[in-house]
């Protein structure tokens, strides 16, 4: 596809998602919780059904054309995520479920086998949960002491009280690159100097920068990054970690089982070269190379052009939601830079209350805690509505929504009194 300057990318590529020209209660679907999951184009879709219906094998295993077949075309998706996110090569891509298999791999991999009673390891209070619950299990088993970065004023991340917490028994930063929540593009490449200086590892939650931003892991110079690739356009129960060469092979296998071998005894084994030493068992054959798919199809559109535009849309969508005075953004605006969602209350109106509401009308938000209850604790919200954008949304989609979030805040106020 050629992208041309007289149509938006969200003009050109909406033909390409069957799943957004339907009806929902009666209304023509508006998708906004791109943050929990992004749609697939058929591109993607075709990836898959062509798998399983012209060379179906299992991969690494056979020496028949099937299986050769399927081994090209799942091991080529590793090199498509290499490129992707400029790894320095394909063995630094390990396949996992998702970004909280990778956590947890990293977590009893590395965690168990590195960290020590007093040893620290820097979080922030804007974690999801799959970058905090691994960690404190690991904590406990370890004696390690968890320490947390909480925001500046503008509720980013505070970089002044990251420098006073780390110290020279700081074993680990883990930490978001974009807050599913705040929406604040956090500075992970100053994190990591920052963190390297001390002798600290540093890992990086992208799974939602990835989607929406260009990654280069050496200019980060992180020694392991996560993402999940439902919210990238590819489909569930596939994502990667990505790890320094030297770092990965240090550590020990996270499960053991078929592929992730090279010889098997009786008493002991001996394990395979990376990464195939942490891909245990039949991996996710059809979704991995489905991932693939959705890298080649960001790749054409430009990852650069995406967040460009989402910037456009992003700014449209704070201009629209200051018109209602109900409500109440969180994390920094537009114009500090920041990711393309909105998570925000509207009074004394209850989050699920709005996301029914709307649903009513064909817009698709999430309400609740996103994964981020500390975080929700620290803003002194029970729970937050969120609309999350992606490059095939549109202004007049934001319209709608905000027409219709409204609406409802009229509706409740009258009933509110």
């Amino acid at each position: 596809m050629t992208f041309t300057q007289e149509k938006t990318i969200a003009d050109q590529v909406r033909a390409d998602f069957p799943i957004l020209h339907q009806e929902v209660n009666g209304k023509p679907l508006v998708y906004l919780d791109n943050a929990a999951t992004s749609q697939k184009p058929l591109f993607v879709l075709n990836k898959i059904r062509d798998y399983y219906e012209q060379y179906n094998s299992n991969v690494h295993r056979g020496v028949h054309t099937l299986s050769a077949k399927a081994t090209d075309a799942y091991e080529g998706s590793r090199i498509k995520i290499s490129k992707f996110i400029n790894a320095a090569s394909p063995q630094e891509i390990v396949f996992a479920r998702n970004a909280s298999e990778a956590i947890n791999l990293v977590a009893y991999a590395w965690g168990l086998t590195n960290l020590q009673r007093g040893d620290e390891v820097i979080l922030t209070v804007m974690e999801h949960h799959s970058n905090l619950v691994p960690w404190q299990l690991v904590a406990q088993k370890t004696g390690a002491v968890l320490k947390f970065v909480e925001l500046t004023a503008d509720e980013e991340f505070d970089l002044e009280q990251f420098k006073s917490l780390i110290t020279d028994k700081t074993k680990l930063v883990s930490v978001v690159h974009v807050s599913n929540t705040l929406g604040c593009i956090n500075p992970v490449k100053e994190i990591s100097a920052i963190a390297h200086h001390y002798g600290a590892k540093v890992l990086i939650d992208a799974c939602q920068s990835a989607p929406h931003l260009p990654l280069d892991v050496q200019d980060i110079d992180c020694d392991w990054l996560v993402a999940s690739g439902h919210k990238m356009c590819g489909p569930t129960g596939i994502g990667f970690l990505y790890g320094k060469l030297e770092i990965l092979r240090a550590m020990p296998p996270f499960m053991g089982g078929g592929e992730m071998i090279a010889d098997v005894f009786l008493d002991h084994s001996t394990y395979a070269d990376l990464p195939h030493k942490f891909e245990a068992g039949t991996p996710a054959i059809a979704e991995a190379i489905a991932l693939g798919a959705a890298v080649d199809y960001l790749t054409n559109i430009g990852m650069d052009k995406i967040h460009a535009y989402e910037d456009q849309l992003t700014a449209y969508l704070f201009e629209q939601l200051a018109t209602i005075p109900e409500i109440k953004t969180y994390g920094p605006q537009p114009s500090k830079g920041r990711a393309a969602l909105a998570s925000f209350t509207a009074g004394d109106v209850h989050p699920h209350d709005l996301s029914t509401i709307l649903d009513q009308a064909g817009v698709a938000i999430r309400a609740g805690h996103h994964c981020t209850q500390p975080l929700h604790r620290y803003l002194k919200a029970q729970s937050t509505a969120r609309a999350s954008l992606y490059f095939y949304n549109t202004r007049e989609e934001i319209d709608v929504f905000i027409a219709s979030l409204k609406e409802a805040v009229e509706f409740f106020g009258s009933i509110f009194g």
